[in-house]
C-alpha cells in the first residue's frame, strides 16, 4: 500500500476538526510553496517561472505594468494559461519585492 492510499484511508476515519487540522499542518509544511511556479537553477537563472514553461513571474508582471491585458499575455505566449497568470500574480503578491529587483536588474541588461 502506498503512502497516499494510507492517507486516504485515514482521511476516511477523521471527523471535520481533525481533517482541518491535518490541513493546516500541511499547509504549514509547505510553507512558501506556490502552485504552477518553479524556481530551477538550470532554468532561467534560478528566476521563478511558470511550470511546463521557461516564462518568468518577473516578466509577466512587467508586461501587465505595461498594459498588457491577461488575454494579451495569453494570446502573445501560447503554453500559458489562465491558471498560470492567476498563479503569477499570487507569487508577486508574497514576493513583490524579489520580483521588482528581477524587473530592475533584467530591464538594465
Amino acid at each position: 500500500m502506498s503512502t497516499l492510499d494510507a492517507v486516504a484511508q485515514l482521511l476516511q476515519q477523521m471527523n471535520r476538526a481533525e481533517k482541518a487540522q491535518l490541513l493546516q499542518w500541511v499547509v504549514r509544511d509547505l510553507g512558501d510553496a506556490f502552485p504552477g511556479i518553479e524556481s530551477n537553477p538550470g532554468v532561467c537563472g534560478g528566476e521563478p517561472c511558470i511550470v511546463r514553461t521557461r516564462i518568468p513571474v518577473w516578466l509577466l508582471v512587467q508586461a501587465r505594468r505595461l498594459g498588457a491585458s491577461e488575454a494579451d499575455l495569453l494570446h502573445s505566449y501560447s503554453a500559458l494559461r489562465a491558471e498560470d497568470l492567476a498563479n503569477a500574480w499570487s507569487y508577486y503578491r508574497t514576493h513583490h519585492a524579489a520580483i521588482d529587483a528581477q524587473i530592475i536588474e533584467n530591464e538594465a541588461a
